[in-house]
């Protein structure tokens, strides 16, 4: 995994969550008049983070909410006999619970935020880096050609989300009764490209057969780009066609 694999925004907040967790450790622990060992109390704050939560997803990402504090439950079983015991760990079992709510929080701060800085539905997300770019040939109905790397970069900037036509691409590609008519739209696939560093984007890049469109697919989803001029070079006037 790259640097530019790492979310940077989700890493940050979630150092702050577990910075936050530490403080609120360092005041429980400061203020109480019989005070455990430390180990003990970090063990039982682990085990109070243990719950039952419902996965809720929201904008191709799935927030998990605690429901039920299933550790803090089994500490209390295990605590039921020896009420003192129970009254020095309970705070940390607790906080172990009410750590899930803080980093549900994070996660869901982590959406704008990552928006903000790596917006999906900018070319420039996912093609931050093109020194390496190359292009290779995944089907039979590709043809030779080069990726013209100048012209691609001039027109990332331009280049706007369009509609994916998922059923016309299906049928165009695998209905035709014609075997030696069949043509993949996207044959090429573009590689040794790099997203935004700390975007934490992985996709793969493939090429439409008239050099003009890119489909990003990642595992959330893919995005379709045109571009107005066709960027590779090589290739037959039939094959630009629409």
């Amino acid at each position: 995994m790259t640097f530019s694999h790492i979310n940077i925004p989700i890493l940050i907040l979630s150092v702050l969550a577990w910075i936050t967790m530490g403080v609120l450790f360092f005041q429980i622990y400061k203020r109480q008049i019989e005070k455990p060992k430390v180990w003990k109390a970090i063990l039982v704050v682990i085990i109070g983070i243990f719950s039952f939560s419902i996965n809720w997803p929201m904008l191709n990402q799935v927030i998990k909410i605690p429901i039920l504090p299933l550790g803090v439950w089994l500490l209390y079983f295990i605590y039921r006999k020896s009420v003192d015991k129970w009254l020095v760990y309970r705070k940390y079992a607790w906080l172990g619970f009410f750590s899930g709510y803080l980093f549900l929080a994070t996660s869901l701060l982590s959406l704008p935020v990552n928006h903000l800085f790596y917006p999906k539905d900018q070319l420039e997300t996912y093609l931050a880096n093109m020194e390496n770019a190359h292009m290779i040939i995944l089907h039979p109905s590709g043809v030779e050609s080069s990726l013209n790397k100048e012209k691609l970069e001039q027109s990332i900037g331009q280049m706007e989300p369009s509609t994916i036509y998922s059923d016309e691409w299906y049928s165009e590609t695998y209905m035709d009764p014609d075997e030696k008519n069949k043509s993949e739209r996207f044959p090429y696939q573009l590689v040794g490209v790099n997203p935004k560093i700390g975007s934490g984007m992985v996709s793969t890049v493939y090429v439409e057969r008239d050099g003009k469109g890119l489909l990003i697919s990642t595992p959330n989803g893919q995005q379709y780009f045109r571009s107005k001029m066709p960027f590779l070079e090589g290739l037959k006037e039939e094959k630009r066609d629409e």
